[in-house]
């Protein structure tokens, strides 16, 4: 008789476990035999019943359905029922009896999908085991069984969630699966597939239940992306963006990379606020480790999948993850950076059409920073080869320029497609950046770099400037331009440059221009009719007119000092003559026509006169330019006389000297005039005749016969170019004039005929009446912004020789905390006690 041993409770998968052990010899009768095989346990028979004797004939379906009603009468007994078929799916597997193993992966399919109770799940504990045992096994056939079988259970909803369960293992098997690299390419296609199936099915099973052990640690998501990254490289059509096309079945499984971007855009669509950022921080790493920002393809697909799959109110968090990289390689090579900056413009397109979050400030300031170092590495690569051009500096600075550029294209992209109250505000932030003298702002620091580095920065941040204002419509130019921002804009600082007068200048079209004429007056011209360019334009408003009463000095003065620079091109003048124009299509009333003709007017003297010395070209270009704004403006208030006045000069002009007019002089072979003194009046615009054609058509014209005087600004005696005090000619009677030769003419020798002139007054009363006569018709006639301007310069030379007559006179009383004084560079604080000092008596009581 054979014989049992009872096990302990405790081991409950080998409850009533066979003894061979004790077995006696085979000496017994058959039929005590067949007794005793009938007390092993109900569960064991009915497992051992669905394996038939040759595996070819697989799984015994009548018998597997009396042990799947078995299972769902008797739930309690489904633990022992998995132990059991794992324990022989294991010892088949160790004996490479594959097909007994297919029919028990298929007996626990069937199993696992019949029974849906609680006690489903310490049978899922021994499901996972068997699992576990294929996908260790290394056979290709028996992975991708145990692979199949986990995404079957994967895609069953238990009810209650089991949170001692974890899929470390898995994770980590299915990664590897993902990079085989097996000799035959199907089998190797194979495996990949599965390894990305199973990440799928631990993806789908455990990223929905927050409680439960999560899958969103960075130790997974640091085997789960870069696996499916892997796969992703292959993929044909790397510019694939938005939501993934629709591939057939058949076409998702035989594809490992469109499997792999599948899986990709849904645990991506899956992230929550938390998590974000863990599931795109190994994506920089992969990235950084496969060297994949140069060329930067697969980079900028993977994050459109990125933009494109995650929820939109989580945008934000990707753009400062680039961000945040793209300061931990800014000392990478600069294609490299000029990868990550790519990336970054396409994740702003996207994140741009819906939320950005608080990271608009961020990323314009990040890109300012790189803006600035990349300038910094330019410059010190072209220090480093001062007086050696090697190749290999030149590609450096060019490649820095593709970093900039891209920077700049970032910026502008990224504030194109803000709303405008975000936009006037980022042009605020970028116009506070650039270096200009005399101020004080949030500048970018550019000591260190020189006058040609703080002049590279100030033209890239114009660049960056001019990108975020195009498109922009404001109600009133007063929003467009305000002081703290149209005061920087205009300033001298900005002037030094040919290319600097050009931005600034463009700046100013597209903030003036709210009616989109610019083109309609692209290039410096002649305009036969101007009513054929259909021009727009509306009422100027209260509020424009408000604007060029407070702010219209700037602009002419902007305008005249403009065209007095040396080194300006045919664009330089295309560009002024553009400014005018749209002054007047946008802003003009009658003060204001007044003003700019008694500016053009101005703008003929110089190139007349040429106190300057400016070379023939600029002379004609300027004259040129008065001629094509006078023919604009004329034709555009439409008084009859003034725009013959105008047309005769101009035919003229066509007749005898050519070079006068935009279409000669702007041309590659211009024959250029020795000197413009001995010309006729006939071809200047003369101030007494437009006055007369203005007069009788209502214009008020006294202001006319005053000429015009540029204003003066405080910064005018702090910038380091040629003051504008120097160049206009005021009279300032306040102070002696510094310089030696005048003081030597001003000492004059005393006679008698010298003392015999100062006591005769007749000739001091004459001066005085006729300095008194100047003064009351200068008050009279002149304009009150000019007027306020003198006395603004003779205030401000008052105040500058006050302060230093009291810095001589009074100084700091002692303060205990002491007097700082300055040794070697350093400053150093001397204590005074108390008891030491000095108190005024009606102090001390």
């Amino acid at each position: 008789m054979r014989q049992y041993v009872q096990v302990p409770t405790v081991e409950q998968e080998k409850a009533y476990d066979y003894n061979s052990a004790l077995e006696p010899r085979p000496c017994m009768c058959l039929g005590v035999c067949c007794c005793c095989a009938a007390l092993r346990p109900r569960y064991k028979r009915l497992v051992d019943n669905i394996f038939p004797e040759d595996p070819k004939d697989g799984l015994v379906k009548a018998d597997m359905e009396k042990l799947t009603f078995y299972a769902v009468s008797a739930p309690e007994k489904l633990d022992r029922i998995g132990a059991y078929l794992a324990e022989r799916l294991s010892r088949d597997v160790v004996r490479h009896r594959y097909g007994y193993v297919l029919i028990a992966m298929e007996a626990l399919d069937q199993l696992l999908m019949a029974c849906h109770s609680q006690s489903i799940k310490p049978f899922v504990e021994s499901f996972l085991h068997m699992v576990a045992k294929l996908l260790e096994s290394g056979e290709p056939k028996l992975q991708v069984l145990g692979t199949n079988s986990f995404v079957k259970f994967a895609n069953i909803e238990e009810d209650t969630p089991s949170y001692h369960r974890r899929y470390d293992f898995f994770v980590s098997q299915f990664s590897a699966m993902c990079h085989s690299c097996d000799h035959d390419p199907e089998i190797q296609t194979e495996i990949r597939i599965a390894g990305i199936r199973g990440i799928q099915g631990v993806v789908r099973k455990t990223v929905n239940d927050e409680l439960r052990a999560t899958i969103w640690e960075p130790q997974h998501m640091d085997k789960i992306v870069p696996s499916l990254l892997f796969n992703m490289q292959k993929i044909e059509d790397i510019d694939r963006i938005g939501p993934p096309s629709s591939p057939t079945g058949g076409e998702k499984e035989e594809n490992p990379a469109l499997l792999a971007e599948n899986c990709f855009r849904e645990l991506l669509g899956r992230a929550t606020y938390g998590n974000m950022n863990n599931a795109v921080r190994p994506v920089f790493a992969h990235l950084d480790h496969h060297r994949l920002w140069d060329p930067n393809e697969f980079a900028v697909s993977c994050f459109k999948i990125i933009m494109y799959s995650i929820q939109a109110q989580y945008s934000h968090h990707v753009i400062q993850e680039i961000l945040g990289h793209l300061d931990v390689r800014k000392r990478d090579s600069p294609r490299v950076r000029a990868g990550i900056i790519q990336v970054l413009l396409e994740a702003v397109a996207i994140a741009a059409k819906g939320s950005v979050g608080p990271t608009v400030l961020e990323v314009f300031n990040t890109l300012l920073k790189h803006l600035r170092i990349s300038v910094e590495f330019e410059l010190g690569d072209r220090r480093s080869s001062a007086g050696s051009a090697t190749f290999s500096t030149s590609s450096k600075e060019s490649d820095e320029r593709i970093v900039q550029n891209a920077i700049i294209q970032t910026i502008g992209f990224f504030g194109s497609n803000l709303p405008d109250y975000q936009r006037s505000e980022i042009m605020m932030f970028i116009m506070g950046k650039v270096p200009v003298l005399g101020t004080i702002s949030q500048s970018l620091d550019t000591s260190h770099l020189g006058d040609l580095g703080t002049r590279r920065i100030q033209i890239m941040l114009l660049r960056s400037l001019l990108m975020v204002t195009s498109g922009y419509k404001a109600t009133t130019v007063t929003n467009a331009l305000p002081p703290p921002f149209l005061d920087p804009l205009l300033s001298p600082s900005l002037m030094e440059d040919s290319e600097l007068r050009q931005l600034v200048l463009e700046v100013l079209h597209n903030l003036i221009d709210r009616h989109d004429n610019r083109a309609k007056l692209r290039g410096i011209r002649i305009i036969p009719d101007v009513s054929d360019l259909k021009i727009k334009r509306d009422k100027i408003s209260r509020q424009d007119v408000s604007f060029m009463k407070k702010h219209g000095q700037q602009l002419y003065r902007h305008i005249y000092l403009g065209c007095k620079e040396e080194d300006n091109v045919q664009k330089n003048f295309e560009l002024l003559f553009t400014s005018l124009a749209l002054t007047t299509i946008e802003l003009a009333n009658e003060e204001v026509v007044i003003d700019l003709i008694r500016l053009a007017i101005a703008l003929q003297d110089i190139a007349i006169i040429n106190e300057d010395n400016l070379p023939m070209f600029n002379r004609c270009g300027v004259m040129a330019l008065v001629a094509a704004y006078l023919n604009f403006l004329s034709q555009m208030i439409a008084v009859p006389a003034f725009c013959q006045h105008v047309s005769k000069v101009i035919e003229t002009r066509s007749l005898e000297a050519s070079y006068f007019l935009p279409e000669t002089i702007f041309k590659d072979k211009c024959n250029l005039p020795k000197s413009l003194e001995k010309h006729e009046k006939d071809l200047f615009f003369l101030t007494n005749k437009i006055a007369e054609s203005l007069g009788g058509s209502g214009y008020s014209v006294e202001r006319l016969s005053v000429p015009y005087v540029p204003q003066v600004t405080d910064e005018d005696r702090l910038s380091r170019r040629k003051s504008i005090v120097d160049t206009v000619s005021i009279q300032v009677d306040i102070l002696p004039g510094n310089n030696t030769d005048d003081k030597i003419d001003n000492t004059e020798e005393i006679t008698f005929e010298a003392l015999k002139k100062a006591i005769d007054n007749n000739g001091l009363e004459e001066q005085e009446k006729e300095k008194r006569r100047l003064v009351i018709e200068k008050f009279q006639k002149a304009p009150f912004e000019e007027i306020a301007a003198q006395c603004e310069t003779k205030a401000n030379l008052l105040h500058d020789r006050l302060a230093q007559i009291l810095e001589l006179t009074i100084r700091p009383p002692p303060s205990p905390s002491g007097t700082m004084t300055i040794t070697a560079g350093h400053a150093h604080y001397q204590s005074v006690p108390v008891y030491e000092m000095k108190f005024p008596d009606l102090c001390v009581y």
